[in-house]
């Protein structure tokens, strides 16, 4: 058995892991809290249970960034979270309108990434899982909030930029014609709040291209409090959890994060793609001429990024990946890639593709998972019309 076959088997129990820290140093670390809760569980207290709140759009098929940077990391809070925890989870339709899209793919592209969401791990009876089109509170509590949040802030956010430039193939921000800003993709921080405080979450998993969002979601809470006062403040101010995840980059330009929006479609490996198109495009990425394997993001950011997504498939440290590919080429590197990106992807993958025929269970999913989040919003939404003076 290869060393790498070895390292795949030893990976198997974990479903994600990080670019620089070890598996094994993961798990002694995870037993030494266990023992620890353990010994202290009588005498120390416990700590108030968790909101944890997440979306994603039904833009595509998740690659293999989603599945690294988010998707398992939530599966991963699930087996983690206390029992008390409330873990949900959406499918963010609202935010996908805020650039165009035809509606016929977006309806099946919903219907898709729900059967993603339960193939890769999430399981409905633990987690809320809904479409956010199916709770109207969202939609409400967002124009509430709109009423309340200052142009400035709103101009100072760089994600809209950045998604707009990435939609018209732009090389970068300075290259936004701002006259294709609709109100919608302006706003839509907005709304992402309104998903958030609807549960009155306390920790929300994202990128880090999102955190700033977060602390405007942490803004408009505070000030929402401060200028609806009650017996106690309606809404917590949500933390940014930072998940121990590996930022997969383009394999056609690694300078860049890998897109589900990129024009070129080798740039990226779908959770649907058959091994040899895996093969195919890891073969493919972009790397350079130097000899031999270094870790080195800067001076080869080619290289670091097949490290990289080597070392969160299967658990290993990059630095000890790197050096035992010093003496190698990149095809070496590349085809144990392939190797190690087929062996996570194939279990989702064949998952994915039982579940996405079965309609009427995914429909009962979704049906039961919105019936959840709106008996939990619904709460907040009377107290929030109560406060502001619309009862």
């Amino acid at each position: 058995m290869s060393l790498l076959h070895q390292q795949l088997r030893r990976a198997s129990s974990s479903t994600v892991s990080t670019c620089r820290v070890s598996h094994s140093r993961n798990i002694a670390a995870r037993g030494l809290r266990v023992s620890a809760v353990v010994r202290d569980e009588k005498t120390a207290p416990r700590a108030p249970p968790r909101v944890v709140f997440s979306g994603i759009q039904p833009t595509g098929l998740p690659h293999l960034g989603n599945l690294l940077g988010a998707l398992l990391n939530w599966v991963k809070l699930q087996r983690e979270a206390a029992p008390e925890d409330k873990l949900i989870y959406s499918i963010v339709g609202w935010h996908a309108l805020t650039l165009p899209q035809d509606p016929k793919e977006l309806s099946a592209a919903r219907s898709d990434m729900l059967a993603v969401l339960l193939a890769v791990g999430l399981d409905p009876k633990r987690s809320i899982i809904f479409h956010q089109d199916e709770n109207l509170h969202h939609a409400e509590l967002a124009w509430i909030l709109n009423c309340i949040t200052p142009m400035g802030k709103l101009k100072r956010m760089t994600t809209w930029k950045s998604r707009l430039a990435a939609s018209r193939n732009a090389r970068d921000d300075s290259e936004v014609d701002e006259s294709h800003l609709n109100a919608g993709l302006f706003t839509y921080p907005v709304l992402q709040a309104a998903d958030i405080l609807a549960y009155r979450a306390t920790h929300v998993p994202v990128g880090e291209d999102q955190q700033q969002h977060i602390e405007l979601c942490r803004d408009l809470a505070e000030s929402f409090n401060r200028t609806f006062k009650g017996k106690r403040s309606l809404f917590p101010l949500p933390q940014h959890v930072i998940t121990s995840s590996c930022r997969v980059l383009s394999l056609k330009d690694p300078s860049s994060k890998m897109s589900k929006s990129s024009p070129d479609l080798n740039s990226r490996i779908l959770l649907t793609d058959s091994p040899s198109k895996v093969r195919s495009k890891i073969r493919g990425a972009v790397t350079d001429s130097t000899l031999g394997i270094t870790y080195d993001p800067v001076a080869r950011p080619g290289a670091a990024n097949l490290l990289n997504i080597l070392s969160a498939c299967t658990g290993e440290e990059v630095a000890a990946i790197a050096e035992r590919y010093a003496q190698k080429g990149h095809g070496d590197l590349k085809a144990d890639v392939a190797d190690a990106v087929e062996e996570l992807i194939k279990g989702p993958r064949a998952e994915f593709e039982r579940l996405r025929d079965e309609k009427e269970y995914l429909a009962s999913v979704a049906r039961e998972g919105a019936e959840k989040a709106r008996a939990l919003s619904e709460v907040t939404i009377r107290e929030v019309r109560a406060r502001i003076g619309l009862v």
